[in-house]
């Protein structure tokens, strides 16, 4: 499986994606500009916040009602804390994104989302309640952070062989059976009620009927201004063994629902695939790079609270 597709996957597993455009919601009509934070010579500003806090509302798809969740704005309030200190390390360090490198990873993020046309780019970030310059900045920032963490954690975060062979031995073992899978997500609101999950949950059995009496998946995630992900095909030994088991009683075209509390998951199996079990000297290289991945971002966590125990922070929230 490619990289894009493991991004892709990820997405669908734990509502979570940091350049993935969101649904439709209320945009906060007036901020009242303060500074809520200090990061040594540096100021977040509420505007910024809410800026912050809407893309990460994209990037999972919630939809808040009026003021911000208390839980999402500090979580967002500490992100953007690490993000000025990551910046300032990455400033001295002098690693930056140069416009071509920037471009490029926006046109890259415009086609995974099936945004090429210019009028269908404007109208996802205006249900996302972002502008293109926010949303630029946004994806900057993160290779800026990819970057410093190759730099900073990547030595640390060394795979031995044992682990790679330990991976392929637990997560390998089956034959090589492969599923072409789509999705849709139904996330709850921060703090859903029972009736916003019973409204949510009628929403999904909607859709599911209307792919049960000939819609497309695709049209029908248009139609509810919903995101498909489409994640192609999909080793099964990739994925977590309780989601096999559960796409395993569907047959092909078939969608079900899989509860999270998070939200709702919609399942499209499209087709399966019975081959080979790949070999280790095959899958090693992309095993390495999967642990490796895992190891750098605990390595860097911990290495950006070095970071705050130097810094002088004062939260005004």
């Amino acid at each position: 499986m490619t990289n894009t597709s493991k991004g892709m996957l990820a997405l669908v597993l734990t509502l979570a994606c940091v350049l993935q455009l969101g649904m439709a919601r209320p945009i906060i009509a007036e901020v009242v500009d303060r500074i809520v934070a200090q990061v040594n010579d540096e100021i977040i500003t509420m505007s910024e916040l809410v800026a912050a806090s809407r893309s990460l509302e994209a990037q999972v798809g919630i939809n808040p009602k009026g003021k911000l969740n208390k839980d999402l704005e500090r979580q967002t309030l500490e992100s953007l804390i690490d993000r000025k200190l990551a910046k300032a390390e990455a400033k001295r360090r002098g690693i930056k994104v140069e416009d071509k490198e920037l471009n490029a990873a926006v046109s890259d993020l415009r086609k995974r989302n099936h945004l090429e046309d210019d009028e269908a780019f404007k109208a996802a970030l205006a249900k996302a309640g972002i502008s293109q310059k926010e949303m630029r900045q946004n994806i900057a920032d993160q290779m800026i952070q990819h970057r410093l963490l190759q730099v900073a954690v990547k030595a640390k975060a060394a795979v031995s062989d044992a682990e790679v062979r330990r991976f392929y031995d637990e997560k390998y073992k089956e034959s090589g059976v492969k599923v072409h899978l789509r999705g849709i997500q139904l996330p709850f609101p921060p703090g859903a009620t029972e009736a916003q999950k019973e409204e949510m949950k009628k929403k999904a059995e909607t859709i599911m009927a209307e792919v049960t009496n000939g819609a497309s998946f695709q049209a029908v995630a248009n139609k509810h201004s919903m995101n498909m992900t489409d994640l192609g095909f999909v080793s099964e030994s990739d994925l977590d063994h309780r989601l096999v088991e559960f796409l395993g009683r569907l047959k092909p075209k078939e969608v079900a629902p899989a509860l999270t509390p998070q939200g709702i998951q919609l399942f499209q199996l499209v087709e399966r695939r019975t081959g080979e079990r790949r070999p280790f000297e095959e899958v090693a290289p992309q095993i390495r790079q999967t642990l490796s991945q895992q190891e750098m971002g605990k390595e860097f966590s911990q290495w950006v609270k070095t970071l705050r125990a130097k810094a002088h922070i004062k939260i005004m929230l």
